[in-house]
């Protein structure tokens, strides 16, 4: 069952932490997330699953920043987001995804007991200015049914920034 917004609004500081929280971005059954000014770029052109791929930092400019095609962009969203209770699941908005950006491939799924800012995989179908703080996607949660192991990943729990793939670490 998927929380009405009423109800995150209702769990806010007891099983729902959203930081900085704004009532303006509250909807039906779903909380808007905005993009933070960092992105991360990935240094080479061919990633190995099996080796650290060193990223850059580019800043999204107050005037915007215009994303390539066919180029990966790690961002963040600019709330952290804790639940301890509910399953937290993210979405681009459908007003993004017109514009062909797509704030993320396949990583919109999160677990119970997640702690931390959301790294948004970031792709565009053709070249779109983007600004920092405004409404990408949007989170949303589901009720748990059964007794569940808490969360404790020690590769993205407790993230500060954006977070590059670390999936490098599940091969040692």
């Amino acid at each position: 069952m998927i929380l009405s917004g009423k109800e995150i609004k209702n769990n806010l500081d007891k099983n729902i932490i959203i930081q900085p929280y704004n009532d303006d971005q509250l909807n039906p059954n779903s909380y808007n997330l905005t993009l933070h000014s960092e992105l991360l770029v990935y240094q080479n052109n061919t990633l190995d699953m099996k080796k650290e791929n060193k990223a850059d930092s580019i800043t999204i400019p107050e005037e915007g920043l215009i994303l390539e095609p066919n180029r990966l962009y790690l961002g963040r969203t600019v709330e952290y987001t804790e639940s301890h209770t509910f399953v937290p699941m993210l979405e681009g908005r459908s007003s993004i995804g017109r514009l062909g950006l797509f704030i993320h491939i396949t990583a919109g799924f999160g677990d119970v007991g997640f702690k931390g800012y959301w790294t948004l995989e970031i792709f565009c179908v053709q070249p779109i200015k983007v600004y920092p703080n405004v409404e990408v996607c949007q989170i949303y949660y589901h009720s748990l049914l059964g007794d569940f192991d808490k969360y404790e990943s020690g590769k993205y729990q407790n993230n500060h920034g954006i977070q590059a793939s670390l999936l490098y670490k599940d091969f040692e």
